[in-house]
């Protein structure tokens, strides 16, 4: 069984969140089952992995939008050192840029791209067994291989559709149809939603299934997913959730480079005390008061609007009893309030930006782990948090709820339920009384180290769907 997965994010190539994470795993491991073969393909960027690794050219060809001609150009890594067969599409003008977002003219980028693919399969003769489409950017691609006259030779190939997150759907003017490849123009219904084209919704209708990244997050589209309830109601038949795995071979605490102490289970308690210390003395802060993190960007999807109030009143309410360290970028508003309070308060540290080494190194020194999410559809940084002994606080919401269990049940971890800074700072006050027992932090610090999250267990539900 031969798989093409179509994103625009892959780590290590590209990273944005994690998607890119789940791109660059779940192939890897999907590869590990006997009698599959897993790709990527992804835009080209200007990245360091380009330059570091070689690539040779497997297509050059040429496509229209409108009255536009554009090269297309393949290239595929040369010693599949990510695990898998790694393709990247460039497009110059398009598809040759810095980032992966960002850019006036995101929709006819990701119309080219999925083009663009499509294209080159179809010129090359390439059938794939199944199309795997992760998130909007690659919505359009079950609609196009069943209705445009360009991909007869696709016509029958089985899609899925995964997504990531409902927040974000591609909504645009009905003015880009004519960018796309010819298609029967009877079939129009397929792409629209309320007067606009909507990716996400085009490949809800047309992908053979269609997945979420929990079964949490399945649950609570049905309730809220941005004026789409109804579609999803109506397509449950195709729908499955199947909860994001982490790739255990980077996010190895035993032999992880980027950390200053490894460890594992054994002696994790003694290890990260150590790794703490070092970021401690390196921010400014107090090795022996508990750590609470944040990392991730600064979305009001992602409860960051709380943190500068959860900072001021955690630190007031507990007279200076914890230290408090955010990793991220984003709202600029949030980003001057967390500045403003990093110059008051020693007991507070801020660092801008995405800085892969760094979040390593917080996780493996923090005692607990903020996640305050409005909207959560799995949430990787829980898992790695509890593989590297650090206790999650997290809003109880989506693959939030599916992977973190309250102790008060039974669980290694702390829920609240309300995004409110009331909740929040009620949830860090509980976290507080945790650390002062020793013995409780110590049990908890090992009974999240033995959580399995790794990717086995989801690759084979994806195999599984495929076959079906």
């Amino acid at each position: 069984m031969v798989i093409y997965h179509l994103s625009t994010e892959c780590y290590p190539v590209a990273k944005v969140g994690g998607l890119a994470d789940v791109v660059g795993a779940l192939p890897k491991y999907q590869n590990k089952i006997a009698g599959v073969e897993a790709r990527v393909v992804m835009p080209w960027y200007n990245k360091s992995f380009v330059y570091d690794h070689e690539f040779d050219l497997v297509f050059d060809g040429f496509i229209h939008q409108a009255a536009n001609m554009l090269q297309v150009q393949v290239l595929k890594e040369k010693t599949n050192v990510l695990g898998f067969e790694l393709y990247m599409v460039r497009i110059p003008g398009l598809l040759d840029r810095d980032n992966p977002y960002g850019y006036q003219d995101e929709n006819f980028q990701f119309l080219a791209f999925q083009h663009g693919v499509l294209h080159w399969l179809s010129a090359m003769k390439i059938r794939p067994d199944v199309l795997h489409c992760h998130d909007y950017h690659t919505g359009l691609v079950p609609f196009m291989v069943e209705n445009c006259y360009e991909f007869e030779f696709l016509k029958g190939v089985k899609t899925i559709g995964t997504i990531h997150n409902g927040e974000y759907q591609g909504m645009m003017s009905w003015t880009m149809a004519q960018y796309m490849p010819s298609f029967d123009g009877y079939k129009w219904g397929l792409m629209d939603w309320n007067g606009l084209m909507n990716p996400l919704a085009s490949m809800i209708k047309c992908a053979d299934a269609f997945t979420t990244v929990s079964e949490g997050y399945l649950e609570e589209l049905f309730i809220s997913f941005r004026g789409l309830e109804s579609l999803v109601r109506q397509e449950f038949g195709k729908a499955y959730g199947i909860i994001n795995g982490i790739d255990t071979e980077v996010w190895n605490p035993e032999t992880d480079p980027m950390l200053d102490f490894n460890f594992n289970s054994t002696n994790a308690v003694a290890q990260k005390k150590k790794n703490k210390e070092n970021l401690c003395k390196e921010y400014g802060l107090k090795p022996e008061l508990p750590l609470f993190a944040f990392i991730g960007r600064f979305a009001t999807e992602k409860g960051a609007d709380l943190l500068p109030d959860v900072v001021w009143r955690s630190i007031k309410q507990s007279y200076g009893a914890l230290n408090i360290m955010i990793l991220g970028s984003g709202n600029t508003y949030i980003e001057n309030k967390l500045k403003e309070y990093d110059y008051t308060y020693t007991n507070f540290a801020l660092d801008l930006g995405y800085k892969e080494h760094l979040s390593h190194k917080i996780y493996a020194s923090a005692d607990f782990l903020l996640m305050p999410s409005r909207v959560e559809p799995c949430g990787l940084n829980q898992m790695y948090s509890m593989r590297y002994g650090t206790v999650p606080v997290v809003r109880y919401t989506g693959g939030l709820r599916d992977t973190v269990e309250d102790i008060s049940t039974g669980g290694a971890g702390l829920n609240f339920t309300y995004p409110g800074v009331d909740d929040v700072v009620h949830a860090m006050n509980r976290a507080l009384a945790i650390y002062n027992q020793k013995g409780v932090m110590e049990d908890l610090i090992h009974a999240n180290m033995n959580f399995d999250f790794a990717w086995e267990k989801s690759a084979e539900k994806y195999i599984a769907l495929y076959n079906s």
